[in-house]
């Protein structure tokens, strides 16, 4: 990629940072917030459930929406909103509130990934893609991770609610990066991007340059998702669906099991949660070579691999009582994740190249959304049998997900 090229792919990294960020860093701080708001612990996972559905349900949305009218346009509007919506999340008095809000805010922030990888897939070639979209990955979820240390870290000097206007000030600086991205509203889909800024090549050939979009049509939308989700590449977004009822199922609830089985504070919560965010960004900067060496479908099984390992690691933890388990297990989780939810973007962009904010918007649809659901399932799992039965039960869905993956995913 050029020096142009990577100061897009690092802005638009930012700009999912805050999205990733904005809800992450809320798992650490939920025991403080059920104690503000007089509620049970595992009540409050509904918040992380109200903000992961919308988000998860309006990328596809999203994605066709900035195919329609410009990415970067529907970028300065979505990242403004979610800035706001984030600050007025501070104010909520009870859980009823928050979890309106929570909902707002995943409205806003719900085509934040989906536009962010149709533009850098837009913007560099076919060859650079792969390593393009794990970086702009890597950079986000590295959000996840690190929102969790300074969530936890806020939570205990000033409360929850400063944490919420910090990451709503995060969303202002981000909405300040995009805006100096509108002139590739002018190329958007036309090509990759030279040092100048300017479209100039045919590796984004496939999608539509700004004088040739179609306007967005909510029937036409609805009947092409439905094709484009149940045809050829279904495979590809049902991996997407376990994905982010394991990966972000299991993520969702370690603030919670770092506090209650380990006795961790939210501080020291969140900083052992860090490990995910340091871990998505180095799987982000090496899931490009991975692929060189082993395939896309390698580079998905390394993935589920390492988080087969975080389940067991997580285990151990419960076991013993232990957070040191814990620690490489977030680690571990962390690159699992960018391994295999970049790759499936990847794959999706050759479904339909002339709509790839709507194939991509796709995968996140089924990661997000499978991720609120993950966290019902997970609640379930622990009323259950505890946090031994969670780990377990992801553990043995991962490796079904790995067997599934090696048989249907598309050999490239």
């Amino acid at each position: 990629m050029t020096p142009t090229q990577k100061k897009i792919v690092v802005t638009l990294g930012f700009c999912g940072l805050v999205s990733a960020a904005d809800n992450w860093f809320v798992s650490p701080a939920l025991p403080a917030i059920a104690q503000t708001l007089a509620i049970a612990p595992a009540a409050a996972t509904i918040i992380l459930t109200a903000y992961l559905t919308p988000y998860g349900l309006l990328q596809p949305v999203c994605g066709a929406i900035g195919d329609a009218v410009g990415r970067v346009r529907l970028l300065c509007i979505i990242v403004a909103g979610l800035a706001v919506s984030t600050v007025l999340c501070a104010a909520a008095p009870t859980l009823e509130a928050l979890v309106v809000a929570r909902i707002v805010t995943g409205c806003f922030a719900a085509g934040i990934i989906s536009v962010n990888q149709s533009l850098v897939g837009s913007v560099v070639s076919e060859e650079d893609r792969q390593g393009a979209v794990g970086l702009l990955m890597g950079i986000t979820f590295t959000g996840q991770g690190l929102s969790a240390g300074l969530g936890g870290l806020i939570c205990d000097l000033v409360g929850w609610r400063a944490a919420f206007i910090c990451f709503g000030v995060l969303g202002a600086a981000a909405w300040l990066g995009v805006r100096r991205l509108r002139y590739l509203d002018e190329t958007d889909g036309a090509g990759t991007v030279d040092a100048a800024g300017a479209g100039v090549s045919a590796a984004g050939a496939g999608a539509v340059g700004s004088a040739e979009r179609e306007p967005f049509r909510p029937a036409a939308f609805l009947r092409h998702a439905a094709q484009i989700l149940f045809g050829p590449g279904r495979a590809i977004y049902f991996v997407a669906f376990t994905t982010g009822i394991i990966f972000l199922g299991v993520y969702g609830f370690m603030g919670t099991f770092l506090a209650e089985r380990c006795g961790l504070s939210s501080t020291q919560a969140g900083l052992l949660m860090m490990f995910y965010g340091l871990a998505c960004l180095t799987g982000g900067s090496i899931s490009g070579r991975i692929g060189e060496a082993r395939g896309q479908r390698g580079v998905i099984a390394v993935g589920e691999t390492s988080g087969v390992i975080a389940t067991a690691l997580l285990a151990a933890s419960t076991i013993t009582g232990s957070w040191m388990p814990a620690l490489p297990a977030a680690a571990c989780l962390g690159l699992g994740y960018i391994l295999v939810q970049p790759t499936l973007v990847s794959f999706s962009m050759d479904i339909d190249p002339s709509h790839t904010g709507l194939c991509t918007g796709l995968i996140g649809l089924g990661v997000f959304a499978g991720g609120g659901i993950g966290s019902s399932l997970g609640g379930l799992a622990i009323t259950g049998g505890g946090y031994l039965a969670l780990w377990t039960i992801a553990g043995v869905a991962l490796v079904a997900q790995a067997i599934a993956g090696a048989r249907f995913l598309p050999r490239k």
